[in-house]
């Protein structure tokens, strides 16, 4: 065993009281990062897929039509230029085939898929309620929003005069799986189709509202032959969405919504649960840097008169400094492996006291190899920077003196 390491492991054994204090608040800063940062990340994780769970990433759409200049005549006679908003209608987006292409290749993107969003009116029976109709291509879309998983009667199937509804329209229709609805769209096209499925995404503003048919079909209701009026992208990091947006919009001319910008609200959240998680690890990792600094300091005052005697018969100081780092980086490891084990047994313990009614976690957590592998990392740096100071006290102790003293 060489010379260092057998000289802090004696060091580590002598002084058991002390290697136990140290392990324990290496392990207990490691739990704690590991239970609040899987807590904070599932909470997270949680939040976003219900909530991007029924929308897209990015958005594409025409670009808004621009305020027209207009000539108005004041009292004086004078002629005055003011400006008139111009009506936003449905207009198709030019060449998009092209666009689904090129979009599709952006880096970070890995899916695109056309389709036309328009409002309408679905009447069945007494019963009238305004729709949002949303023509997709069923494959392409489904790789935006999976609909198949959020089925909660029926198939996902599109096509021929056939839709998919979200379940709180189905309930305020009263229709089910079967019945026919009569589509009236905004420009005035009517149309009779059959439910083939029913979903919920787990949004009322969806589930109330949402209409699903086939492409063709919402372009024969709009008037749109062969035009689509939106492309709706997925990317890979969620958190890159407002920066590959403004790729897109450069790449394509067209106006390019990021869910960053159309749930702001839902960012800010994001952002601060995330700094939260961020200011809690920085005094974690400082108290047991600080835990770690005393104790072994402590050992140096303690060891003084060993550590002379091995300056004095020529031990050279790095070696010392050596071993006082080894003390830190095993404690740091040992006490991060435990707290890693700890800190994941805690946080599926506490996954499960609370569920929803549907028997789902109300508190989700995440627990990641990347957690677990940066908080060991964590644990053994702070470990190795927290005993740098008294291992160089410890070098630079005078041979005489520390023999004298001690």
């Amino acid at each position: 065993m060489p010379f260092e390491w057998f000289v802090a492991l004696r060091y580590m054994r002598d002084a058991r009281g002390q290697t136990a204090l140290i392990f324990a608040a290496v392990a207990v800063g490691v739990t704690v990062i590991v239970f609040l940062s899987a807590l904070i990340g599932g909470l997270q994780a949680s939040l976003i897929d219900k909530t991007l769970g029924s929308q897209p990433h990015i958005t594409l759409l025409v670009p808004r039509e621009v305020p027209r200049p207009l000539a108005a005549a004041t009292p004086t006679t004078a002629i005055a230029r003011a400006t008139q908003e111009s009506p936003q209608r449905l207009r198709s987006i030019d060449q998009w085939p092209e666009v689904v292409v090129a979009a599709g290749r952006i880096d970070g993107v890995i899916a695109a898929a056309p389709s036309i969003s328009g409002a309408g009116f679905a009447v069945r029976g007494e019963a009238r309620s305004p729709i949002v109709v949303r023509g997709v291509d069923p494959e392409r879309f489904l790789q935006i929003i999976d609909i198949r998983e959020r089925l909660v009667a029926g198939r996902f199937v599109v096509g021929g005069g056939d839709v998919v509804i979200g379940a709180q329209l189905a309930s305020e229709l009263g229709a089910a799986v079967g019945d026919k609805l009569r589509v009236s769209s905004s420009e005035g096209v009517d149309d009779v189709v059959t439910i083939r499925g029913i979903f919920s995404l787990g949004a009322r503003a969806v589930d109330a509202t949402w209409l699903l048919t086939s492409l063709r079909h919402a372009q024969a209701l709009y008037a749109l032959p062969g035009g689509v009026t939106t492309i709706e992208l997925k990317v890979a990091e969620v958190f890159a969405a407002e920066r590959i947006a403004r790729q897109v919009a450069g790449a394509t001319g067209l106006r390019a919504d990021s869910w960053m910008t159309v749930n702001a609200e839902l960012l800010a959240g994001l952002s601060a649960q995330s700094s939260s998680k961020w200011l809690i690890q920085f005094f974690v990792v400082v108290a047991v840097a600080l835990g770690i600094a005393s104790v072994l300091i402590v050992s140096v005052v303690q060891k003084s008169r060993e550590i002379g005697i091995l300056r004095a018969v020529g031990t050279p100081r790095r070696r010392i400094v050596l071993v006082f780092l080894i003390q830190g980086g095993v404690l740091g490891l040992i006490g991060s492996i435990a707290g890693a084990g700890l800190g994941a047994l805690l946080a599926k313990l506490f996954e499960g006291l609370v569920r929803d009614p549907g028997g789902a976690p109300r508190f989700p957590v995440q627990l990641t190899p990347a957690l677990f592998l940066s908080s060991i990392a964590l644990a053994i740096g702070v470990g190795l920077v927290a005993a740098m100071i008294p291992a160089r006290r410890a070098s630079r102790l005078d041979p005489a003196t520390a023999i004298r003293n001690g």
